[in-house]
């Protein structure tokens, strides 16, 4: 895959996704922005990011995906992927359902997953050496190039779905001590049923992790 470099962007997510849609990129591609003044975070908020932080996004050929990879599932398994990389250099990160990078108890980073024609656009951001009140930063130091580098070609490796569920099925567990927001709720994952697809049923409703 092919990593751009940008000193600055407002949002690497909408760089790539208009360059999609304008014909401009036709091949799986990552832009990668050292500062990024306008991310976007989850519920469409603005992911508050400087100097030093990893702010990227990629896409990828909705054909050249794991073939048991169900679009829903993706954020999950994207993000899963990454903590693996991060966890073989030592580090304790661990994602709470759906696509959200923890500390502990405390959010270092996020990703979000879409659908532009034939593409899967992956937005990823992830606290490196600053992070907002009530967050946290990576508990290692890692150099962003190495790290992208690594990631991409696990990527690459093509990991079937079922593989990857079968180790977030008892992670999940961890996030049974935390909230999610849907459709203007607060609700707690204490009682969420888990389906194979990395979607949940709560409050009486299967609610999915592709945003």
């Amino acid at each position: 895959m092919e990593i751009v470099y940008f000193d600055e962007l407002e949002s690497t997510q909408v760089y790539l996704s208009d360059k999609i849609r304008s014909g401009e990129i036709i091949e799986n591609t990552a832009i990668c922005a050292f500062i990024q003044s306008a991310g976007i975070g989850s519920r469409d908020n603005t992911w508050q990011s400087k100097q030093g932080n990893l702010h990227v996004s990629f896409c990828i050929k909705t054909q050249e995906l794991a073939q048991d990879l169900p679009l829903a599932s993706a954020s999950i398994y994207f993000a899963f992927l990454m903590k693996e990389v991060l966890q073989r250099q030592n580090s304790k990160v661990w994602i709470k359902w759906p696509n959200d990078f923890y500390i502990e108890d405390k959010k270092i980073g996020g990703l979000m997953s879409s659908k532009i024609n034939d593409f899967l656009i992956v937005g990823m951001g992830i606290n490196l050496k600053y992070a907002p009140f009530n967050a946290e930063i990576l508990d290692i130091e890692v150099d962003i190039a190495k790290l992208l580098n690594e990631y991409f070609s696990y990527i690459d490796e093509k990991i079937l779905w079922k593989n990857i569920f079968s180790k977030y099925m008892l992670e999940f567990e961890k996030s049974r001590n935390f909230f999610i927001h849907n459709e203007g709720k607060i609700l707690s994952l204490k009682d969420a049923l888990l389906y194979k697809d990395g979607s949940i049923l709560l409050d009486n409703k299967r609610i999915y992790s592709l945003r």
